[in-house]
């Protein structure tokens, strides 16, 4: 099957001829391309030609994609369709004259094979909304919704009655139910929420039938048509109690009782979100007191009903997770990252819910051992896109490739503004040709594996754009993959910089920094390796082809704190191989052997998660940060060892001589001891057989063993 690819040069406002569709046709690998004028206009003919097979077609247009889909199902067609831009991202620049290798790059791009679908997460609405805020919005926006939504209020916070202005009302028929209270929690996701609140008015709405009877009965006039008590009118005599009877709405005893309930749907309206993470729950709206934003947050809840699907985007390996070990935590990058807060501790492992999870993928980018990964286009798939590019701009006769990585929802906007811009002559000069966009679900999702893989591949920049609409704990955790990757490439030698983070919330501020980046030094020979599932294997393959090709310094890096490569510093003097570490490590990085006390280390399998650190009871184990060569790593090393204690009677070995004189010295001199300390220098079989030849009593150290 081949790929029928549609190039237009836009009314002429690319520099794209038959010269240039010859060219970008050799690159491809195939016949020269024709340049049409008009493709979504008198041009369009060849293209509805196109879509009658099966074959893939790639048209390089985005701007009139809807009409592109349109003409092909009116024809029918069953034939695969994609859509690249190679307008603003080339064709529109001050150096659109030589942004043909990149265009070439980015319709081979676009050619290839999609990732086959990701198993997907479900969902189901009802459309139970309940609406928390003021009784002033909260009712108004469920006399909106509730033709559209099975609505219900919580009023949280009233304001002192008497205050200017005219007081809201409960609605005179009971066509929805309406609470009140304080301390809202909320959890959960669409089709799935939990509220709690505290019931802390002496009304209770759910109770009051609204028959005026306490307003009237108040001398204070502390009660109004919300049926809420203003407590700092009130003065508590009992009227209101009274005149409520039987129908037992008011008490002034209640202690605040604790309500819950279930909805599909939030609509908080506090003016601080009751859930205050970067990513909120599919199903939860936190519009603030903008009303535009109340709208536009209204309409979407007006069309959530029914059942929903969205990729589950994860794939985690509980086997290669380095959270904790016997009850100890050392990593925590996952929880810590996650936006969503969809990640959380469950026991030695962690637990994402997949309900919750948002598709950033930065939990894979910040996870040491490669346990969390992202399956919405991952490593393995995505090199392979790299490596297209390169490969393809390199055949075009591209130089110095830089690749732009930017998350498609903000930073893909970005973008486009920007060739528009400079296609107007508005003070921007647009993408240069060099500068390969590359697109990514969100920018998080991609890392130091990635950037060093396309470091390898031969891209002697990589560029990664934040736009201001990230959560900070992003950015912050993209800052540190730089210094971690900048720090390896400048340790080997490689002049640089090679990684830069672009931090751009404007069109002009992303048309500056792109036009300040320079080309660093790449491996004199381009990598021919494909990445893999496993995190760690594919950052073997990177560092021994950068090694391979460095061009100076191919000793040991010091790397930034909190970088996932490094050994151990053992206090000899302290440890006293007791061999909890190696119990411990998550990451068979530390091992030991049957016949000597000794402990060994692996520094490829250490992903400086910190468990062995905190499992020492000597305190004798600092993480040590850096990157050593490819043989270095691999190998085994003892990291301490000791003088083998061997028991007294039968010459096994049962310890460490430190060890067993460590002991000694705590014990000596405690009466439960005396007289049968020779038994804490026995092994298990030797101490048994002399407890049943003593004449003496059995006291607790029979049950004493050596560690």
């Amino acid at each position: 099957m081949t790929t029928k690819f549609h190039v237009c040069n836009c009314n002429r406002t690319m520099p794209l001829n038959a010269v240039s569709g010859q060219r970008i046709g050799e690159a491809l690998g195939g016949a020269p391309l024709p340049i049409a004028s008009q493709l979504c206009g008198r041009d369009a003919g060849a293209y509805l030609e196109s879509v009658k097979g099966v074959d893939d077609v790639v048209v390089a247009c985005t701007q009139e994609s809807a009409l592109f889909r349109e003409l092909a199902e009116e024809g029918r067609s069953v034939a695969p369709l994609r859509f690249v831009n190679i307008r603003e991202t080339g064709g529109w620049s001050a150096q659109s004259y030589a942004a043909l290798p990149k265009m070439a790059a980015l319709l081979a791009d676009a050619a290839r094979p999609m990732q086959q679908a990701l198993p997907t997460v479900s969902y189901a609405s009802q459309g139970r909304v309940l609406i928390i805020g003021s009784a002033d919005d909260a009712l108004y926006w469920a006399e909106q919704l509730q033709e559209a939504l099975g609505v219900a209020v919580l009023i949280t916070g009233s304001g002192a009655i008497g205050e200017s202005g005219p007081r809201p009302a409960l609605p005179a028929e009971r066509t929805y139910p309406v609470f009140s209270g304080s301390d809202v929690r909320v959890e959960g996701w669409l089709g799935a929420f939990q509220v709690k609140w505290r019931q802390s008015n002496p009304i209770d709405l759910d109770l009051c039938v609204r028959c005026n009877e306490c307003v009237a009965a108040c001398p204070e006039g502390a009660i109004d048509l919300l049926y809420q008590i203003d407590e700092d009118k009130c003065r508590r005599h009992g009227d209101c109690v009274q005149a409520c009877g039987a129908v037992e709405a008011i008490s002034f005893t209640r202690n605040a009782d604790v309500r819950n309930d279930d909805y599909d749907l939030i609509f908080d309206l506090s003016d601080a979100p009751l859930l205050a993470m970067h990513q909120p729950p599919q199903g939860y709206f936190a519009p603030g007191s903008d009303l535009r934003a109340q709208t536009s947050a209204a309409g979407r809840l007006a069309q959530m009903t029914g059942e929903y699907e969205k990729p589950k985007y994860f794939q985690y390996r509980e086997r290669l997770c380095a959270h904790g070990r016997n009850k100890i935590t050392g990593c925590n990058a996952c929880i810590d990252i996650c936006s969503a807060q969809a990640i959380r501790a469950d026991g030695d492992r962690v637990r994402v819910e997949p309900h919750l999870c948002a598709g950033c993928g930065a939990c894979a980018t910040v996870c040491p051992s490669g346990a969390l990964a992202y399956a919405n286009a991952d490593v393995p798939y995505n090199g392979k896109r790299i490596k297209t590019l390169l490969d393809t701009y390199a055949r075009a006769g591209g130089e110095e490739a830089c690749l732009l990585f930017y998350g498609q929802e903000h930073g893909g906007a970005l973008i486009t503004q920007l060739g528009r811009l400079a296609k107007a002559g508005k003070s921007a000069r647009g993408l240069p040709a060099r500068v390969m966009p590359f697109e990514l679900h969100h920018v998080a999702s991609a890392g130091i594996d990635l950037w060093l893989a396309a470091i390898c591949y031969g891209a002697s920049q990589i560029a990664v754009l934040v736009t201001g609409r990230e959560a900070p704990d992003y950015v912050a955790a993209l800052r540190r993959q730089v210094g971690i990757a900048e720090a390896i490439l400048s340790g080997l030698g490689y002049r640089g910089p090679h990684v830069t983070l672009i931090e751009a919330e404007t069109p002009q501020a992303l048309d500056a920094a792109l036009q300040g980046l320079g080309a660093g030094e790449v491996p004199a020979q381009a990598a021919g390796f494909h990445l893999f599932a496993e995190k760690r294997n594919s950052l073997d393959f990177i560092f021994d082809h950068l090694y391979a090709h460095a061009p100076s310094g191919t000793g040991n890096i010091a790397l930034p704190a909190g970088a996932p490569f490094g050994t151990l510093s053992i206090n000899k003097q302290a440890c006293t191989l007791c061999m909890a570490c190696t119990g411990s490590c998550p990451s068979s990085a530390l091992l030991t052997t049957a016949d000597r006390p000794q402990l060994r280390f692996i520094e490829k399998n250490c992903v400086q998660c910190g468990v062995c650190a905190k499992s020492c009871p000597e305190q004798a184990i600092e993480l040590v940060p850096r990157l050593v060569p490819p043989e270095t790593a691999k190998a085994t090393v003892v990291l301490n060892e000791a003088e083998p204690f061997h028991c007294i009677r039968c010459s096994k070995p049962i310890g460490t001589l430190k060890a067993i004189e460590n002991l000694l010295g705590r014990l000596a001199g405690h009466a439960a001891f005396e007289g049968n300390m020779d038994r804490i220098k026995m092994c298990g079989d030797c101490r048994v057989a002399d407890m049943m030849t003593a004449k003496k009593p059995d006291t607790i150290v029979d049950l004493v063993r050596p560690r």
